[in-house]
């Protein structure tokens, strides 16, 4: 992973989980070849541990394969709720949990 080809490591992304693509706009160009051009996604993976899905990808370089950074998304169903996270120098980080039930009860204003 470089830290001389985005702006800023790690930026937070909120509630944003990609689970595939690139943030360009935190990609400076690539600290090894200096060009500033697409970004390819290699070595993707996909497991399955145990109820979570962990998928993980390289983001590098189309002109010289330099390694931008590595990618991490996982993604769980805790109790009532979809956990999203993502983990990436490029991308970010950030987390994310959705109800499964059709109306969320932490969206539900009490009724006393």
């Amino acid at each position: 992973m470089c830290n001389g080809c985005v702006h800023k490591e790690y930026p937070d992304r909120g509630n944003t989980c990609l689970e595939n693509g690139s943030y360009l706009m935190n990609y400076l160009g690539c600290a090894n070849c200096h060009q500033r051009d697409f970004v390819l996604i290699s070595n993707k993976a996909t497991e399955d541990d145990d109820g979570e899905e962990i998928v993980t990808y390289d983001h590098v370089c189309k002109n010289c394969d330099h390694v931008i950074a590595r990618h991490e998304y996982t993604f769980s169903v805790v109790d009532e709720y979809q956990e999203y996270t993502m983990l990436c120098m490029l991308c970010g980080k950030a987390e994310d949990s959705i109800s499964v039930l059709p109306d969320d009860p932490r969206q539900s204003a009490p009724l006393f």
